[in-house]
């Protein structure tokens, strides 16, 4: 080895050698980052629940969840698994109006449990198509308003409006059909054409189950929750996809496949059991729930001001 030559050879193979031994790392450390790249090229049918009383804080979370699904490019259709009986009227139309900024950028199924009725049908009326099963409630379209009496009182004011906590009984009344206009107006515009009752019966605020709700045109069809995922992802034309699930109103956010709805959906709703009320003030409320509020008698009113 003490030609040359011989070193120099022998130095240029142990270079070959220090070279394939760098390649071979290099290749085993881009392997497995191909590979994430190749799993995150998935689409996803993206689940998300509604099972809550609609109330400020619920909706604000579900809204932010269904802007983050519309802006994601891997998420090609989602559905919506409803099971609520509407809440606040104010909540209630933000979340009519996301989800149908969302279906119209993206498939939107709807996937009824126990009901959507009210502020929750209100939400889910933009889908797609709409599924129940035969013991789900849907409809009630129409709104509760609930007030204060009038009377006297050791509280002062400084105008005519703050003696009415800022609403006469003309705007009251006022106010109250608008927002039954809205609801219903959106309601013939999302589903008019399925719809087999008129706008007069829409207007009545009835509520359908099962069956009845598909022939009415109030849904579209009987089935589960699988069963509106495959519906998503074939509007999608999705031949191979995944299944995420989120719950945007319980605080770990997103669910396993095997963690349900389980009892964080409970807690949310025990924790915002009066979504209408703030604490200390005796104000008007005006909420697109199925039922009456706690402790109120709700009386129908047919004056021209607030009649049908």
């Amino acid at each position: 080895m003490n030609n040359p030559i011989d070193r120099r050879v022998a130095t240029a193979l142990q270079s070959y050698t220090v070279l394939a031994v760098i390649a071979v790392l290099i290749g085993a450390a881009v392997v497995p980052y191909a590979a994430s790249v190749a799993e995150g090229d998935e689409q996803y049918v993206a689940v998300v629940n509604i099972d809550e009383t609609i109330s400020g804080s619920s909706s604000q979370e579900t809204i932010q969840k269904l802007r983050e699904l519309r802006s994601n490019e891997s998420v090609e259709a989602v559905v919506l698994r409803v099971s609520s009986p509407g809440g606040s009227a104010a909540s209630s139309e933000s979340m009519y109006l996301a989800v149908k900024r969302l279906s119209a950028e993206k498939p939107v199924y709807t996937s009824v449990g126990q009901y959507a009725a009210s502020g929750a049908y209100y939400t889910a009326v933009p889908s797609d198509r709409i599924y129940v099963t035969p013991a789900s409630i849907v409809g009630h379209v129409g709104v509760i308003g609930t007030a204060p009496t009038d009377g006297l009182s050791s509280s002062a004011t400084t105008g005519p409006d703050k003696a009415h906590r800022g609403m006469t009984r003309d705007e009251y009344f006022a106010s109250l059909e608008s927002m039954k206009r809205s609801f219903v107006g959106a309601v013939m515009t999302e589903r008019g054409d399925r719809l087999e009752v008129s706008r007069e019966t829409v207007a009545e605020a009835s509520a359908y189950q099962g069956g009845r709700a598909v022939q009415t045109g109030y849904a579209d069809e009987v089935g589960g929750l699988e069963a509106a995922i495959a519906g998503a992802a074939e509007a999608a034309d999705l031949s191979e996809y995944q299944v995420v699930y989120h719950n945007p109103a319980d605080p770990q956010g997103l669910l396993l496949l095997s963690g349900g709805s389980g009892a964080g959906g409970n807690t949310t709703v025990a924790a915002e059991s009066a979504p209408y009320t703030f604490r200390g003030v005796d104000s008007v409320h005006f909420l697109m729930i199925y039922g009456a509020p706690e402790n109120q008698q709700v009386i129908y009113n047919s004056s021209a001001q607030g009649g049908a």
